[in-house]
């Protein structure tokens, strides 16, 4: 991916762990490197399909002058998320902050904490087999839509199918959704699992009755293996109402791990959906 770079650029600022530095102020540097698609712009010469650095400048200026944070880290990680939020075309920025006055009594150059954030695209399964089940899934849309470092840019149709393992129970619901992220595998789960808990969601029974399922299918080509979290989903090739929707979206993403595309799961799960 392209890049533009800002380096070094100086803004005087009141972050630190001591009082005097909250209230006297002191320097800090900035460099940042903004990831972006310019081959329109270069082919154009329009600003308009490009970054403008100096709007960066005065927008990273603005922010670390009109908030205090004691620890570098937090500036970066609040400056690099405003960015990427209210960017447009930006994917990724890598962020470095300087702070060549740091108080420790022992002469230094600079100390600097340098972190690297992006959009992800992620894939969640939406699941509901009790009450109103079109509104349960409209409503965790919704909530994903409004969650803090999330938006939703594609939602396939709803899909009535049979229950999955424990057969004696409604219909179920289901679709997908395709969400960019800037927030971390668990951290996403977490969400999840809120707006799962706002619907009545109680876990009671594997594969029972639920008000609301959501499920973290892919992200970007990550292979996740917590204790709570497996990514892609372990279940995804076997599961009919999760690659329906799936393949709406994203039909020639490939697994991760066994390299097929969605398309090809799903015609090995359901010969008859194969293309002809």
């Amino acid at each position: 991916m392209d890049q533009i770079k800002i380096q070094n650029l100086e803004i005087f600022a009141h972050h630190g762990v001591f009082p005097e530095e909250n209230v006297l102020g002191q320097k800090f540097l900035v460099t940042a490197t903004l990831y972006t698609d310019t081959r329109t712009a270069g082919k154009t010469d329009d600003l308009e399909f490009s970054i403008h650095y100096g709007e960066i400048c005065q927008r990273m200026e603005h922010f670390l002058t009109t908030n205090t944070f004691k620890l570098l880290e937090s500036a970066a990680e609040e400056l690099a998320e405003m960015l990427l939020l209210t960017t447009p075309r930006l994917e990724k920025i890598r962020l470095e902050i300087k702070k060549p006055w740091a108080p420790i009594g022992l002469s230094l150059e600079t100390v600097s904490v340098e972190i690297e954030r992006r959009w992800h695209t992620a894939y969640i399964a939406l699941g509901s087999n009790m009450g109103d089940k079109e509104q349960y899934l409209t409503q965790a849309i919704d909530a994903l839509s409004k969650a803090s470092s999330c938006k939703v840019s594609q939602v396939s149709s709803f899909l009535r199918t049979k229950p999955y393992g424990v057969t004696d129970q409604d219909d179920f619901l289901n679709g997908c959704l395709k969400l960019r992220t800037l927030l971390t595998p668990q951290e996403l789960l977490k969400v999840l699992h809120g707006i799962e808990k706002d619907a009545g969601r109680e876990r009671v029974l594997r594969w029972g009755p639920r008000t609301l399922d959501l499920d973290i299918i892919f992200y970007d080509d990550w292979i996740v293996e917590d204790n709570d979290l497996c990514i892609p989903h372990v279940d995804m090739h076997r599961r009919e109402f999760v690659l329906k929707p799936l393949h709406e979206l994203a039909p020639y993403m490939h697994h991760p791990c066994t390299g097929r595309t969605v398309q090809e799961m799903l015609e090995t799960l359901c010969p008859s959906f194969a293309v002809k």
